[in-house]
């Protein structure tokens, strides 16, 4: 088949709702460079529309010449045409495999591969970001490892595919009848016909979870409660810090993700190289999973560097006097700071709201599943950030100790499941995010997450917050907590 008199079709490629793919020779080159030819056909045969597809096809077939003319990591366009009522697009073959095939071919990707293919897709995506598009459509089946130079290619953009949707509404305008996306990989508000530029992020962290893990996002279960993605527990090789940057990523609403595919990369690029941070608590395998038990990975560890060869008698002693001079400093500044705290009287009773937590005329019931600390340790407790420990059901911003938390939005995050008293230990009972304090007034906007707590960790409450949320709509009163080991 030859098209437009110019172009010879090899084989077709792919075929879909939208039109077909074809893989063909430019016969008007004097190399015959092979092509890749799109055929995209209008849902609706009516002249009205026809011309409103054909404005619109002229549109984002530009857009897609000016982003692949600019980075070697999106197809050039090289023509567009039109043949009997139907679209087509001209562009450069890719030669390589798609993650899809690459992960079938060869297994699971290890972390280091799938960092350095986010640090090679995120730039990417920023550019076409500030291009003011939004791909829609990421996934493993549109991600292709050119042969040549192994860098993934960006294929397959949503907008000129959106185009061929176009109807009229009931007022006569112009719209699209089409949601672009691949369910599992476009989020929620994607899915509503609304994306917004974390909608390419999320996909991309779901396609990233998939070449850690195999398993495609339909096979992921999800906390009915969190809507949160429970796939930890098929990569027991994945970090703590990736898994933290993936889950960021793949957020349910799109404020809690990256603002940015800068702000993940920059994640990405500094997440591991922190030696001493917050920690991320994880929990240890299940025991059914793993023939050997594995210990719980301490956050503070690093991967061991192998020491430089070719270095003299005397490099090796200085690096080995600088190290151990280090480590005396790091050291005696750990102790001071540790004797600043002890030392430091402890206010307990009192929060960041505007009244005391314990000046509250309130009854404190006796609650026997309940363990406590002595105050002592309270203090000597390494404070590890904050949490939300869930809601009371009340408006009047008034909690009392031992009162039922309760599940709105968001679930109970601790066992025993009531308002604990300071120097209680307790038991997460839900994943949530560690954060470096709590929301603060007047917009209660979420402070910095420096990690995770997991199901299984024991906690003790070091002092405690709550507040109505007048942002968020909910008729109850948030229970915060600082928290320690």
């Amino acid at each position: 088949m030859l098209l437009n008199e110019r172009y010879q079709v090899i084989r077709t490629l792919g075929s879909g709702g939208f039109g077909e793919t074809f893989l063909a020779e430019d016969t008007q080159m004097p190399s015959h460079r092979r092509c890749v030819i799109k055929l995209l056909k209008p849902i609706q045969n009516n002249p009205q529309i026809y011309q409103l597809v054909q404005e619109r096809f002229g549109r984002e077939a530009a857009i897609l010449e000016d982003l692949g003319g600019s980075t070697d990591q999106i197809p050039t366009l090289y023509a567009y045409f039109q043949l009997n009522n139907q679209f087509y697009l001209v562009q450069e073959w890719v030669e390589g495999d798609t993650l899809t095939e690459k992960i079938e071919q060869q297994g699971l990707f290890s972390e280091s591969v799938v960092r350095e293919l986010l640090a090679n897709l995120l730039p990417v995506l920023e550019y076409v970001h500030s291009k003011r598009i939004i791909h829609r459509d990421l996934k493993p089946d549109n991600i292709i490892l050119r042969h040549r130079d192994g860098k993934p290619v960006l294929i397959d953009f949503g907008a000129v595919r959106e185009s061929m949707g176009t109807v009229l509404n009931s007022q006569g305008n112009p719209t699209s009848s089409i949601v672009i996306g691949t369910p599992g990989y476009m989020p929620s508000e994607q899915a509503a016909g609304k994306p917004v530029y974390s909608s390419d992020l999320y996909s991309l962290g779901m396609t990233a979870i998939y070449l850690l893990t195999g398993q495609p996002p339909q096979a992921l279960e999800i906390d009915s409660r969190t809507g949160e993605i429970l796939w930890h527990s098929h990569a027991m090789n994945v970090s703590p810090t990736l898994m933290g940057i993936i889950d960021k990523a793949i957020q349910y609403h799109p404020r809690d993700r990256y603002s940015s595919a800068r702000e993940m990369l920059q994640a990405l690029q500094t997440g591991g190289n922190q030696t001493i941070s917050t920690p991320t608590l994880v929990s240890a395998p299940p025991a059914r999973l793993s023939s050997q038990s594995q210990p719980v990975v301490s956050p503070y560890s690093s991967q061991p560097t192998p020491s430089p060869s070719g270095l003299t008698d005397l490099q090796k002693i200085l690096i080995l006097g600088t190290f151990i001079s280090t480590s005396i400093l790091l050291c005696f500044l750990l102790i001071k700071s540790f004797q600043e705290v002890v030392s430091k009287p402890q206010n307990t009773q009192k929060t960041s709201s505007t009244e005391p937590f314990a000046s509250r005329s309130t009854v404190v019931p006796t609650n026997p599943t309940q363990s406590t600390v002595s105050p002592s340790n309270v203090q000597q407790s390494l404070s590890l950030g904050w949490i939300r420990l869930g809601s009371v059901n009340n408006t009047l911003g008034t909690v009392t100790l031992g009162e039922p938390l309760i599940k709105t939005t968001q679930p109970v995050t601790i066992s025993p499941t009531v308002v604990p008293s300071i120097g209680t230990q307790v038991t997460v009972i839900n994943g949530v995010n560690l954060r470096k304090k709590q929301p603060q007034k007047p917009d209660y906007k979420l402070a910095e997450r420096t990690g995770v707590v997991v199901v299984g960790q024991n906690l003790v409450i070091l002092n405690l917050d709550y507040f109505v949320d007048s942002n968020s709509g909910s008729p109850y009163t948030t229970v915060w907590a600082e928290v320690g080991l």
